[in-house]
């Protein structure tokens, strides 16, 4: 996998090894950030992050700051080793669940530019309703959320719907407050 665009742009990043992460495609990371716009200055929370590669294009196309939420801790590992190899600050990666950490976000009255959510395709029906609750919260007044889910699958959020596109298997759907 590469960066698409940004100032990494062409530079490698890596993933890990097995199968419990499935890094976002190049094509559906390019479709997603044409949708979304310019990222500068940015505060970027990436859910789900797996290989970290939605907030690592983030931070490249000039994202100030970016924190990665993933379980896995070779993901985790694997995001730490490109941030380090790409030389970007402004980065935290939390081992842990996404919903505690959005919950935790919401109680500290922080919020985020951009919202990016990959979670486990099967796991979107069982977190939908509980990040429904969290999100508007969590999400900055003239900000963006953006799920990425199985083509089948149509989420619902309790924000305004933006757009919904499909690439291959997978469907982009963005919000906003």
């Amino acid at each position: 996998m590469r960066i698409i665009s940004g100032t990494h742009r062409g530079r490698r990043i890596a993933a890990p090894k097995g199968a419990h992460t499935r890094p976002t495609g190049d094509r559906v990371r390019e479709a997603l950030f044409n949708l979304v716009g310019p990222v500068d200055g940015a505060s970027v929370l990436d859910l789900y992050a797996g290989s970290g590669a939605l907030g690592l294009e983030a931070l490249s196309r000039g994202a100030r700051r970016c924190v990665f939420v993933e379980r896995d801790g070779a993901a985790c590992r694997a995001i730490r080793a490109n941030l380090d190899s790409l030389g970007f600050t402004g980065a935290l990666v939390l081992q842990r669940d996404a919903l505690t950490v959005l919950a935790e976000e919401r109680s500290a009255g922080r919020r985020h530019d951009l919202l990016l959510l990959d979670p486990p395709y099967d796991e979107w029906e069982r977190s939908e309703a509980r990040l429904g609750e969290l999100l508007p919260e969590v999400v900055a007044e003239t900000g963006l959320v953006v799920v990425e889910t199985d083509v089948r699958i149509e989420p619902t959020l309790p924000l305004d719907p933006v757009t919904t596109r499909r690439y291959g298997s997978a469907r982009l759907t963005v919000f906003r407050p």
